[in-house]
């Protein structure tokens, strides 16, 4: 079976909601990778399902989910309201990665989230109300800021890249790593908005995001009680 060819999942989250997604196993994999999509996206998100194809390639499972309910959706493409909802959306994540831990194949695997504009914002709270189990985070023009005052309470090691010409999400982005205590570091892409639809700019989000899973999403989490500045790197 070609592990990059995704498997449709679903899941009850509680009486009245179920959640879907697609999930991408390796033979093996080194650790379980979590998209929190972003406003308006959904598990179908070509951009994050790129970025699962590379990082499945390197021996990563990954899981792209719907964080709203098909009656949330309908709701939500007229009011735009859920989507901002991080409460209900770090509350979805907590969720998936409780069902993950419930998957006999899965549950011993280190998990790491991949949040997207507002998704970003609910990785970071659900990753600091469940520190035992997430190990690395990543945003891609993320929303962290709207993650308020869980943004202190994260230990995950964090990488936030955003793309230079989207001014205002990056000043938000140095916002927020100023009130983080995890490592921390924020990469800038010269010359991508903030959809990354600039040629190659969504192929270096995928290797700086490579690149700190390897380093971060292992099994035996590094100490995180000390507290880091966050550094900047221009790619």
């Amino acid at each position: 079976m070609n592990a990059n060819l995704p498997t449709e999942v679903e899941f009850q989250i509680d009486q009245d909601a179920c959640l879907k997604g697609f999930l991408r196993t390796p033979p093996e994999p080194r650790g379980m990778i979590v998209f929190v999509h972003g406003s308006g996206s959904s598990r179908f998100s070509t951009r994050n399902h790129q970025v699962a194809r590379a990082l499945t390639q390197a021996g990563f499972a990954t899981l792209l989910m719907d964080l709203l309910t098909a009656c949330e959706e309908q709701t939500d493409a007229i009011t735009r309201e859920l989507r901002f909802d991080i409460p209900l959306l770090a509350r979805r994540v907590i969720a998936t990665i409780d069902w993950l831990g419930s998957q006999a194949p899965l549950a011993e695997l280190p998990v790491g989230l991949f949040g997207a504009s507002t998704g970003a914002a609910a990785a970071l709270v659900g990753a600091s109300e469940q520190p035992e189990r997430v190990a690395a985070i990543v945003c891609r023009g993320g929303r962290p800021d709207l993650a308020g005052e869980s943004l202190k309470l994260v230990r995950a090691p964090t990488l936030m890249i955003v793309g230079s010409l989207d001014t205002t999400v990056l000043e938000l982005n140095r916002y927020a790593s100023y009130r983080m205590f995890a490592p921390l570091r924020l990469v800038i892409i010269d010359g991508a908005t903030h959809l990354f639809e600039e040629p190659r700019a969504l192929e270096q989000v995928s290797q700086h995001a490579l690149g700190w899973f390897t380093k971060y999403l292992i099994r035996l989490p590094p100490d995180r009680s000390s507290a880091f500045r966050p550094a900047e790197a221009r790619t």
